[in-house]
């Protein structure tokens, strides 16, 4: 049985990226891309769908013990775990090497007192557990062939078969060191170079030390925005700077529940705050290669711009359902693909205009066809602006006025009358202003309840929502202004759990299917973040900051964060590790700072 969410940690080499459970598993891991298939699935279903195990030697492999201490290695994705037994200390350090060729996933076991029995259980299904491939020698080596792939697994520790698993038992003394490599090449061409273990991990090592170097971060949550920039710089696919909103499939928003996603994708929503926080904490290269891969992805038909594409631009990602794997904890179905790509979300042209603008702001390199694109989004606008729409949380019910869709609309138009003022783009500003003003009026007509002082969800609704935290982060209106003040009270009220964080919405009682899904779902952590933002703002920086610090101590050990907590289990749930959770925090993290709002 996999572990909790929280009990993995991420390495990944900003291609792909790994799961590794406290018990020494990859559960977890897509080659050679973040949404290619799966080769280790245990993650969504048992150990017959793929995993390698690292650890000491077990009476039971049912029952594998834990690492007492684990942590990453400075500043950077290496993975060291350290378990203790009645032999002796040793020590598991995982990580995956920035790369030009084969991706590579090196384990390197290391004694650290005494003589301590160790074994590797290595079980390779290709296609998302589905299919147990051809494993056999080549020249020493052992290759697992199946299709267009092969894994390639390279040890000096003697292995052998048994039960469709390659297994190595071995013993570590104290200093010695031993590394085990899966390498992935297509199956048609020759095996990838012998790895390089020790070097390689002395070049990631290094890699993650200079990339580190060029934050502009050095507040009191240092620890914690240096981490989640990590994560996210690993959550990006470094040959076409694309974003992927979180590097897995299908783990529940709710234990059991249906509402279960393929986040291996490039939102663009998703995106474009990533790139605001990278660009806000120093990291104008990302934001560059992002800007491009944006233009590329949209070539040709930005009038039809999806709300999320593959990684290096695809129009395409129909969703499907794996039957053979009975998902995370039984929480069926597993998907992959994702049929909202084609949704109609207006936000997202509001996010991706706000990007571009704080890249021209902070001095990004001009490039035209960007600021061309930025005007042929707001032409696209002012046609359909005042369409309904699905909505920032996809909703799969009918389309509806959401206010935050309006709001981001009017974002567009703004951030591209600001570009026009400053002389860097030409277009027809009288009308693009009164566009704006009809759009602002429109929202503060329809989408206010006058008798509660809030806005609401849609025009005409009664229900709140949390992305209307927004309004003052985005400047529509300012944080001191009454109708911004009563909707956070309103929110507080209405969607806070018993432990004070954010729902995006109402899902529960007569609520239920809202969203045209059945079941429940946890508090989103990103509308905590935003509420934290949000108190900040209106003055009330000491409840902001008690906020944020209890969305601190959610974090894991290894401070990841996934997309929800479940407020009734008290766990984390929802793909992992996400994004959409580590930007806020970056972004209220900025805010506190600026405001003095901290202890100590």
């Amino acid at each position: 049985m996999a572990g909790r969410i929280e009990d993995y940690a991420l390495i990944g080499d900003m291609q792909t990226a790994a799961l590794v459970c406290r018990d020494g598993t990859v559960d977890w891991l897509c080659l050679p891309r973040f949404d290619s298939h799966a080769i280790f699935a245990g993650l969504l279903g048992t150990e017959e769908h793929g995993f390698w195990r690292i650890g000491p030697a077990h009476a039971s492999d049912a029952e594998p013990p834990t690492a007492a201490r684990r942590g990453y290695r400075g500043d950077s994705l290496i993975l060291e775990s350290e378990w203790d037994t009645p032999r002796g200390t040793v020590r598991v350090t995982d990580f995956m090497p920035p790369r030009d060729g084969a991706p590579q996933l090196i384990r390197i076991v290391e004694g650290v007192s005494g003589r301590v029995p160790m074994r590797s259980a290595l079980r390779m299904r290709f296609s998302y557990g589905r299919v147990v491939p051809w494993v056999h020698k080549h020249e020493g080596r052992t290759v697992a062939v199946a299709g267009p792939d092969s894994v390639w697994f390279d040890t000096e520790a003697e292995t052998y078969g048994k039960s469709l698993t390659t297994y190595a038992d071995f013993t570590v003394a104290p200093g010695e060191r031993i590394a085990f490599t899966i390498s992935w090449e297509p199956s048609h061409k020759q095996p990838p170079p012998l790895p390089e273990p020790e070097q390689s991990l002395e070049a990631t090592e290094d890699f993650w030390r200079e990339w580190v170097e060029h934050c502009t971060y050095h507040g009191p949550y240092r620890e914690a925005v240096v981490r989640s920039l990590i994560t996210l710089k690993a959550l990006t696919y470094a040959p076409t700077g694309g974003i992927v909103a979180a590097p897995t499939t299908s783990l529940p928003e709710e234990i059991g529940g249906v509402r279960n996603w393929d986040y291996r994708y490039t939102w663009l929503r998703d995106a474009a705050i990533t790139l605001s926080s990278l660009l806000r904490t120093g990291y104008r290269e990302e934001a560059r290669a992002w800007r491009e891969w944006l233009l590329r992805a949209v070539a040709g038909d930005p009038e039809n711009l999806q709300i999320m594409y593959g990684i290096a631009g695809e129009r395409e990602l129909g969703e499907a359902e794996l039957d053979w794997l009975p998902g995370y904890e039984n929480s069926g179905p597993v998907r992959v693909g994702n049929g909202a790509a084609h949704q109609l979300q207006l936000d997202v042209y509001g996010e991706v205009t706000e990007a571009l603008h704080l890249a021209h702001m902070t001095g990004l390199a001009r490039n035209d066809y960007a600021s061309l694109l930025q005007l042929k989004l707001i032409r696209y606008l002012e046609q359909h602006w005042d369409e309904p729409d699905e909505g920032i949380w996809e909703v799969r019910g009918p389309r509806r006025h959401f206010v935050h869709s309006k709001v981001m609309a009017w974002v567009a138009v703004d951030r591209t009358i600001k570009l026009i003022e400053s002389g860097d783009a030409d277009g027809p500003l009288e009308k693009w202003r009164e566009l704006r003003d009809d759009i602002h009026r429109d929202v503060c007509e329809r989408g206010y309840d006058k008798e509660r002082n809030t806005f609401t969800q849609s025009y005409g609704s009664k229900e709140l929502d949390a992305s209307l935290l927004l309004i003052p982060q985005m400047g529509f209106l300012p944080p001191d202004d009454k109708r911004v003040i009563g909707t956070i009270e309103a929110i507080q009220r209405e969607l806070s759990t018993a432990d004070g964080f954010i729902l995006r919405y109402p899902t529960s009682g007569e609520n239920e299917g809202v969203d045209g899904l059945p079941g429940d779902e946890g508090a989103f952590l990103a509308c905590s973040f935003w509420m934290a933002d949000d108190l900040a703002m209106i003055g009330r920086v000491d409840e902001a900051r008690k906020l944020f610090e209890k969305l601190l101590s959610l974090r894991n050990d290894l401070g990841l964060l996934a997309e929800e907590w479940d407020p009734r289990l008290k766990r984390q749930v929802g793909n992992f590790p996400q994004a959409f959770s580590h930007v806020p925090l970056i972004d209220t993290a900025l805010r506190l700072t600026a405001s003095g709002a901290y202890g100590g």
